[in-house]
């Protein structure tokens, strides 16, 4: 690579190459929607560490482009009759980034360790999951009840995703401290000696990976890489990342503001798209466990004073790009329904405060000043609090210390937080069980960690029915119960619009971003 055009290119202290003669290698160059702070995307929820999984690791099962679920890792598989047994083979082939084989232990280890965060993991360990090597390739899950959402658990795409990892790796590291060896067993190797924190990610080819032979859908199929080297490149500002792609320093734009799409479609080098079709659920996460918002009348009080339209109204002026939904499931969803939820009503919203007995405690907002929807969300979440009642204090700072601080469970005077705003992949808010912003299981819920046995025997009981009719109508009772709980306050989905070259092809639109199968014309 040529020092000086590399010297040249610094954009806002992240290096980009020029464009210039083509290299040696393929590479393709991408301003994802965030930076990773954690290198493990077992560990939490958090979207790009999400992203980051899919690049390096490899999973037993996956979801099409139609979300059913597919084999990915397993070849071939099998049920008891009285539904308690499972019986698993791997593909062959199977090889880790470092050269070693796949083996059922390896499995076993990694479902284990994810099991723990895991909201359908935890749900499988409460049915007594045992695992078991048969052998090499051969491994079996023995439930002490049968449980309807198995390949469910095992092929889920939100955060934390069931990612496989070698045993050595997955046993030694407990589940609430990140791997610190990112060895993995998908289509590309991230190259730790060149990551520049807050400035670059790198990943190669995996030279040992052994794709499926069907064409890629959704997270399934064919994970081939058509590129050799694949670079994430950290801008914060989204107009100089808007530059360099129209300049051609970088390949993909993730997560275009709306206020850029304009200047994006008057050059005919750019093409525009969804990233997906479900969107990401916007929301406003609440804390629930310290003051003031351990008070469930000052939940509700929120609840009743956002009008998700005028959220979205301050980051878009499409209705194509988002709408609101006044329902704690994403408005794809076959469970949607508005049930219990109540109408927008900000003179409720103040009484409510009042007779809360609320005492002034600060609603401490972490503004991840660097994304511009979260900013603005942010901001008219400030003034609606203002405007209900509320003493505020809005800390900026950038994603990966909001990710950071809101795993804190300290009172806001001791670095803790009231409030952040996340959008969670539309998938993780499908349906009651894998519902991220849902669980109410107190210390082992969400960041803000809403404790609520009811909606937990609920959601439990959702996984046992087969009927669709039943299961419909119990999440709708699910959805009244956290009306008046209150997990989080849902704002509406948003579709992420992703800014490319023109001359790229093979683009995928999963749920979340991925950049095997893509070529250059």
């Amino acid at each position: 690579m040529d020092l000086k055009t590399l010297a040249a290119a610094l954009l806002g202290g992240v290096m980009l190459v020029a464009a210039g003669p083509a290299p040696a290698q393929s590479v393709l160059k991408v301003k994802p929607s965030g930076d990773v702070k954690v290198l493990d995307p077992m560990l939490g929820s958090d979207s790009m560490a999400r992203n980051f999984g899919y690049m390096i690791y490899d999973t037993l099962f996956a979801v099409d482009d139609k979300l059913a679920i597919e084999p990915q890792m397993v070849e071939t598989w099998e049920t008891s009759a009285d539904g308690k047994v499972w019986t698993f083979v791997l593909r062959g082939g199977l090889t880790f980034s470092d050269g070693q084989p796949v083996t059922s232990d390896d499995v076993i280890a990694s479902l284990k360790r994810w099991s723990v965060n895991d909201s359908l993991g935890q749900q499988l360990n409460q049915r007594g999951a045992a695992w078991q090597a048969v052998d090499a390739k051969t491994f079996r899950l023995t439930l002490t009840s049968p449980w309807g959402m198995v390949l469910d658990a095992l092929g889920k795409p939100g955060a934390p995703v069931p990612f496989i990892m070698p045993a050595r790796i997955a046993s030694a590291t407990p589940p609430n401290q990140a791997v610190t060896d990112q060895t993995g067993s998908g289509p590309f190797v991230f190259k730790k000696d060149e990551w520049m924190a807050g400035a670059r990610l790198v990943f190669t080819k995996n030279p040992s990976y052994a794709p499926r032979a069907e064409a890629p859908a959704g997270f399934s199929g064919g994970k081939v890489a058509k590129v050799d080297r694949v670079e994430w490149l950290i801008i914060p500002d989204q107009q100089t990342a808007l530059n360099a792609l129209l300049k051609g320093e970088i390949d993909i734009s993730e997560e275009l503001s709306g206020d850029l799409i304009p200047l994006a479609k008057k050059s005919k080098e750019i093409a525009l798209a969804r990233q997906d079709e479900i969107g990401v659920a916007q929301q406003i996460r609440i804390n629930s466990l310290q003051p003031p918002f351990d008070n469930p009348k000052l939940r509700q009080a929120l609840l009743q004073a956002v009008d998700g339209a005028d959220f979205l109204a301050a980051v878009i002026d499409d209705p194509d790009l988002g709408r609101p939904c006044r329902s704690f499931y994403v408005c794809s969803s076959p469970y949607f329904t508005e049930a219990g939820f109540p109408k927008f009503d900000l003179a409720k919203a103040r009484a409510l405060v009042k007779e809360s007995g609320y005492d002034g405690t600060p609603v401490v907002l972490l503004d991840a000043a660097e994304n511009p929807n979260i900013h603005a969300f942010t901001t008219v979440a400030d003034e609606l609090l203002k405007s209900i009642g509320f003493k505020t204090d809005l800390q900026a700072m950038d994603w990966a210390t909001v990710v950071a601080r809101r795993a804190s469970k300290e009172p806001v005077g001791k670095g803790g937080w009231s409030i952040f705003i996340s959008g969670p992949g539309g998938l993780d808010m499908m349906e009651p069980v894998s519902h991220l912003g849902l669980r109410s299981n107190c210390e082992k819920a969400w960041f803000g960690w809403p404790c609520d046995a009811e909606i937990e025997t609920m959601r439990a009981a959702f996984a046992d029915l087969s009927d669709k009719a039943q299961r419909q109508a119990l999440a709708a009772k699910i959805q009244a119960r956290a009306a008046e709980t209150v997990p989080y306050v849902p704002i509406g989905v948003q579709y992420q619009i992703r800014a490319y070259r023109a001359n790229l092809t093979g683009l995928l639109t999963p749920p979340a971003p991925v950049y095997w199968n893509i070529t250059r014309r």
